[in-house]
């Protein structure tokens, strides 16, 4: 644990936010408003007048470079919200620090490097990198968790995820689908079935007119996993519609489905029955992010993490490897996981995870939802 850390009057977690787009903007209010434990000291972008505008709301102040911000004597923890190009070279500069790091979806852009910090931290010999994977954290998500460790489906044979926005840049091509939105899908599969994927297909059917020419929009993703179980994805980023995130297991015993109506309101007026549906990802998942926040808040005050780690980054960027490799090739793709190391030291007692399972530009897409 940082020395700056032990020292701090108050207790309170001093964190360095980098990269205050959309995502980074959005965590360092929750940090400075809906967080106990925890202030933003240090807020750092590429972008000048944006880092100045959130450190002023904040009340943190600016640093331009991200590795001194990084190893700024004040701050004890680092927030990743950065580009993934970025992800390699300011996750191991936290390691070098020995500061905890909260990093957003990407861990990196590549295996190699997302795998070399696999084995740095192994080297360290305690956990430090949490990766920002939210669904873990929603209740919904957690409770179908539960009722599938707790025996109540059976042993579980399927897994169907539907996950649609309502609208994205001309740019979102095939490869961002898979990097930035179905990366969601592979870590709510190894976390609900505590299992590797080990296969991936895409199949590509009629796209929406919505789509630019030669995009394919929806397209649906299978994973097999380690112990042959399927797992289907289908992805649809311009409904026209709503933020739609659903997931369905089923079990030898029964069945149980999420994301049905997240506001619990049905209505029946004038011959005709509904519900809503969320508009965007901070109505779905806004309280996910603010629980992930205070775990992470908490842990890394014990100089460890609460949630998906860097395994489970570098495991989620190698399933969107193959993955992009499938939608350019029409083909099964095997996924193969290098070795997982086994720590140095066990000096901290555990791995403060028990979820664990045995791009390219425009920059503005470091972490969509």
């Amino acid at each position: 644990m940082p020395d700056a850390l032990r020292e701090q009057p108050s207790g309170d977690l001093r964190v360095a936010v980098l990269g205050v787009g959309m995502m980074g903007a959005f965590h360092a209010d929750a940090l400075a408003t809906r967080t106990k434990g925890a202030r933003v000291v240090v807020v750092n972008d590429f972008a000048p007048d944006k880092a100045a505008e959130v450190a002023a709301r904040v009340g943190a102040r600016v640093v331009d470079d991200p590795i001194a911000a990084i190893d700024d004597p004040e701050v004890d923890a680092v927030l990743i919200a950065t580009p993934g190009r970025a992800h390699a070279e300011q996750v191991q500069a936290c390691l070098d620090a020995g500061k905890p790091v909260l990093c957003e979806k990407p861990l990196t852009t590549d295996e190699a490097s997302s795998y070399a910090l696999v084995e740095a931290e192994a080297r360290l010999g305690r956990p430090l990198v949490q990766l920002g994977f939210m669904r873990r954290f929603d209740a919904e998500y957690a409770a179908l968790k539960q009722l599938i460790t707790s025996g109540g489906l059976g042993n579980p044979l399927l897994v169907h995820c539907t996950h649609r926005n309502p609208t994205v840049p001309d740019f979102f091509t095939e490869e961002f689908m898979i990097r930035d939105s179905v990366v969601h899908e592979v870590d709510v599969a190894r976390f609900l079935l505590d299992e590797e994927i080990t296969a991936v297909q895409v199949l590509r059917g009629v796209a929406t007119s919505a789509a630019p020419e030669g995009t394919s929009d929806p397209m649906i993703v299978v994973f097999e996993t380690a112990s042959g179980r399927l797992v289907t994805d289908e992805i649809y980023v311009r409904s026209g519609v709503a933020y739609e995130v659903r997931t369905e297991v089923v079990g030898e015993s029964g069945s149980a489905m999420i994301g049905l109506d997240q506001n619990l309101v049905r209505t029946s007026t004038d011959g005709r029955w509904g519900g809503t549906i969320t508009p965007g990802f901070v109505e779905r998942f806004g309280q996910a992010y603010d629980t992930e926040l205070q775990r992470w808040v908490a842990a890394a005050r014990r100089g460890t993490i609460d949630g998906p780690g860097v395994w489970d980054g570098y495991a989620a960027v190698a399933v969107c490897e193959a993955g992009v490799q499938a939608v350019r090739t029409g083909e099964k793709v095997p996924v193969v996981l290098k070795p997982r190391p086994r720590p140095s030291t066990s000096s901290d007692g555990g791995s403060g995870n028990d979820h664990e399972p045995g791009i390219t530009e425009p920059d503005l897409i470091a972490s969509r939802p």
